[in-house]
């Protein structure tokens, strides 16, 4: 009777506790998949379908007032909204100046396209070239032409689109863009290049890097300049100068001007202009910008032809008359009538990143009290063209960032004279690539998470914790169990024995 009382409590206790244990088993299995299916969620919350591997190409043809460029940009195909792995793969300078220079001639326009296509082709997979879209931006050169002459403006664009249609890329036309979007667009570019809008955190995706601020964008081109940054939220909106841009989800308050005639080739040809109307003998000129020794010979045509110069030609002009410019190296003098970009120039000077204002002024005289003969040695790359006019570009930098834009010797040193940010041209190319492939969505699902990364850690936290004292609790109950039977075991094991 003992033994049958004793014994039935012990057995029901041990089989009420294994009975448990498949239960419990199930519940601990059930809360470590909520954990796994709540990181999956917060992670790919709003993913979409993506595609197959590969790479997908972008082109843009960069057609500026002094030459056209052609780049190739690339992306993994899975990622197509994922802008923060777009990258530059290849550039190439088009042979000759910018389209604009076809007024006169458009047939002969695309004939500059083809040794540099060729070369494109052979960039790109075969069998992407008809899925690659090629876009062509033209900017102030065909602005100007274009209130010159609409007509001819119209033919040259014309002739591009005939020649890109039968090449086997994906054309999606030729458009003159304003200066404000050379801005935006070089704005976007910079910033991205930089890593101003996307970052990767803990869980490998992209967000938005919190305390980084935007950096403004100073484009030198040849017949305008630009001027972009974010001016902040209390800047009224009633100028045109003001544009909001949505980027990532954000909405950016830009400011953004363009400066039409005041690029470094339209602002020279002005300073020529103006020593012309100076000059009592109006074809043999002293320009103290040009350096000493140096002699040359440009048509009326080369300077009064242009939209920024007409204001300027003499009473009897002509345009087939011959002008002699001699140089004289007077770094003062070029400086007080002056009033490539700003890289190129800075360059020149053995100047890169950021420098003092004094710096820059001391490398400027020196360079331009050279003779004619000297620059060959100072310049890595000796072109005629441009190495006559570095001078005048370095004091007409100065007056444009001095008296033009207020850069004081303090404030100077945050002005960063940038060609590429990793092997990316800082070109308004990429942005404008950007915005009409849809690589940067208004909205981008793939950017935020539901929640903040705070909160997620600490939900994740919790459920692991949980998890981990269930199994805790698990195995304590099943050492207990085990235990129990060892017990009663030996128990039963005596009072058999008895």
């Amino acid at each position: 009777m003992f033994t049958v009382l004793t014994r039935q409590p012990c057995e029901q206790a041990g089989l009420k506790a294994l009975s448990r244990t498949p239960a419990i088993i199930t519940l601990v299995v059930l809360l470590l998949s909520v954990v796994v299916l709540v990181a999956i969620t917060l992670i790919q919350f709003h993913h979409k379908e993506v595609l197959l591997p590969g790479l997908k190409y972008g082109i843009v043809l960069d057609a500026g007032s002094s030459r056209t460029t052609i780049y190739v940009y690339q992306w993994p195909a899975e990622k197509e909204n994922n802008t923060g792995v777009v990258s530059q793969t290849f550039k190439c300078s088009v042979k000759g100046s910018g389209i604009s220079s076809y007024g006169k001639n458009p047939q002969d326009v695309p004939k500059a396209f083809e040794d540099c296509m060729e070369k494109v082709k052979g960039q790109i997979p075969a069998h992407l070239h008809r899925s690659t879209h090629i876009y062509l931006g033209a900017t102030a050169g065909m602005r100007l032409l274009r209130l010159q002459n609409e007509t001819a403006a119209n033919e040259v664009l014309a002739r591009i689109q005939n020649y890109f249609k039968s090449q086997p890329f994906d054309f999606r036309g030729a458009q003159i863009i304003s200066g404000q979007e050379e801005g935006i667009y070089g704005w976007i570019t910079a910033n991205y290049l930089m890593g101003n809008f996307l970052e990767k955190n803990l869980w490998h995706m992209w967000v938005h890097p919190n305390g980084v601020e935007t950096t403004g964008a100073l484009d030198l081109g040849g017949a305008s300049t630009q001027i972009s940054f974010a001016a902040g939220e209390k800047v009224g909106l009633n100028t045109s100068n003001i544009m909001k841009v949505s980027l990532y989800g954000y909405v950016y308050t830009l400011y953004t001007h363009s400066f039409q005639c005041y690029g470094r080739n339209e602002a020279e040809k002005r300073f020529l202009a103006i020593l012309v109307q100076d000059s009592p003998t109006k074809t043999n000129i002293i320009n103290p910008c040009y350096p000493r020794n140096y002699v040359t010979t440009l048509t009326g045509g080369y300077i009064f032809d242009s939209l920024c110069t007409a204001d300027l030609r003499p009473v009897n002009y002509d345009p087939d008359d011959i002008i002699t410019f001699e140089g004289s190296g007077d770094p003062s003098l070029c400086r007080e009538k002056a009033f490539a970009g700003f890289y190129y120039t800075a360059s020149a000077f053995n100047l890169s990143g950021s420098f003092s204002l004094k710096a820059f002024n001391s490398s400027t005289w020196d360079f331009c009290s050279e003779s004619w003969s000297q620059l060959p040695l100072l310049l890595p790359r000796f072109d005629e063209v441009y190495a006559r006019s570095y001078c005048f570009s370095a004091h007409y930098i100065y007056h444009l960032l001095v008296n033009g834009y207020r850069f004081t010797e303090e404030t100077w040193p945050q002005i960063h004279f940038k060609k590429e940010v990793g092997n990316s041209s800082i070109a308004w190319s990429l942005g404008y690539m950007l915005s009409l492939t849809n690589q940067i969505p208004a909205e981008s699902p793939l950017i935020h998470l539901p929640m903040d990364p705070p909160a997620f850690m600490g939900i994740l936290a919790f459920f692991t914790a949980v998890a981990l004292l269930c199994l805790v609790f698990l195995a304590c109950l099943y050492a207990s169990s085990r235990k129990q039977r060892r017990s009663q075991h030996g128990f039963d094991h005596t009072v058999d024995s008895e």
